[in-house]
């Protein structure tokens, strides 16, 4: 692991500071990374349940970071490609968790998927798969999955 939970928490405050405080690495494995989305006003749509974008942004991000754990903060690897289902309603008020795991780490490329919970729930609410790119040199001294 190049980058724990306190390194990538630190990392998103530096780098990504506009959206920081919604996010919070709860933890960062070498086989998962969990990462919630503290859900305010701002993520709801009408009815009271967390947008579909803000259920997207969770995802994406979880999985930069899972990438981020292993191979440092690049911050210039980017979403390549993505698939989300919505597979049920959000808990109204809950947090959302992602529950991520990378399924192969390459030099150029990399694949993760991630599972979004609300907190407190067994089933999850949405599935993601996303590809990124990375840039030259970046992942050298990362381990491959």
């Amino acid at each position: 692991m190049m980058m724990d939970a306190a390194a990538l928490n630190a990392f998103l405050e530096r780098d990504f500071g506009q959206v920081a405080a919604q996010f919070c690495v709860e933890s960062a494995e070498v086989e998962q990374l969990m990462l919630r989305l503290r859900v305010g006003v701002m993520h709801l749509r009408p009815g009271g349940t967390v947008s579909g974008p803000s259920m997207f942004g969770l995802a994406d991000v979880a999985i930069y970071l899972a990438i981020l754990s292993r191979i440092g903060p690049v911050a210039l690897a980017v979403t390549t490609g993505a698939t989300i289902d919505f597979l049920r309603k959000p808990e109204a008020g809950a947090d959302l968790l992602a529950e991520t795991r990378l399924l192969k780490l390459g030099r150029r490329l990399a694949v993760g998927e991630a599972l979004l919970f609300s907190e407190g729930q067994v089933a999850p609410v949405a599935r993601a798969s996303m590809t990124y790119s990375i840039p030259p040199g970046a992942a050298q001294g990362a381990a491959p999955v």
